[in-house]
C-alpha cells in the first residue's frame, strides 16, 4: 500500500491510499468514574466542530510513549480533579473506521477521590456529576459516541 499524503495537521494527518481518503489520529482514552457517593463524573464543554455544548465523559488523547491506562489517569485528574480508585477497561473500539484509524478505549474507574481539576489553558469544562440512579434518563441528552458507549457499557454491568 501506498500513501500519499495530502493534509498534515496537528491533530491529523489526511493521506489518500488507493483513492480513498483516510484520517490519521491517535488513540484516546475515556472513563467513566464513579466517585464515592455513587456518582458518574462528566464534563461539559463547548465543541466547535458540531457547534453545541456537550456533556461527555472525561476524555483526551494518548501523547506518546504513554499507555491508555496512564492516558485515562492522567485525564481524568487534569479534567476533574478525581484520582486513585479501582481501573479496568471496558472497551476498545474504533470511533469511524469508515475513514479514521482512532481507537478509542474506554475505562471504569471506582472509588475515585477529590482533588483540584488542571484542565489544559484551552479547556473550558463545566464539571457534572449525576447520581448512578439518574443515567438512564440522560441517554437522550449524550450526542457523543464514546459517551454514550461508556455510560450503556456501565449500566449493562
Amino acid at each position: 500500500m501506498s500513501e500519499e499524503v495530502v493534509f498534515e495537521g496537528r491533530l491529523i494527518q489526511v493521506v489518500v491510499d488507493d483513492g480513498m481518503e483516510i484520517v490519521h489520529h491517535r488513540d484516546a482514552v475515556g472513563i467513566v468514574a464513579v466517585d464515592g457517593e455513587d456518582r458518574v463524573a462528566f464534563v461539559r464543554q463547548q465543541r466547535p466542530a458540531v457547534r453545541t455544548d456537550m456533556l461527555e465523559l472525561p476524555a483526551g488523547l494518548i501523547d506518546a510513549g504513554e499507555s491508555p491506562l496512564d492516558a485515562a489517569q492522567r485525564e481524568l485528574r487534569e479534567e476533574t480533579g478525581l484520582h486513585g480508585g479501582a481501573w479496568e477497561e471496558l472497551a476498545s473500539f474504533y470511533l469511524s473506521p469508515g475513514f479514521c484509524d482512532e481507537r478509542m478505549h474506554l475505562f471504569l474507574a471506582t472509588g475515585v477521590e477529590e482533588g483540584p481539576a488542571q484542565p489544559e489553558a484551552s479547556e473550558q469544562l463545566e464539571p457534572v456529576r449525576v447520581p448512578i440512579a439518574a443515567l438512564p434518563g440522560l441517554l437522550p441528552e449524550i450526542e457523543n459516541a464514546q459517551t454514550l458507549a461508556g455510560v450503556l457499557l456501565f449500566l449493562r454491568r
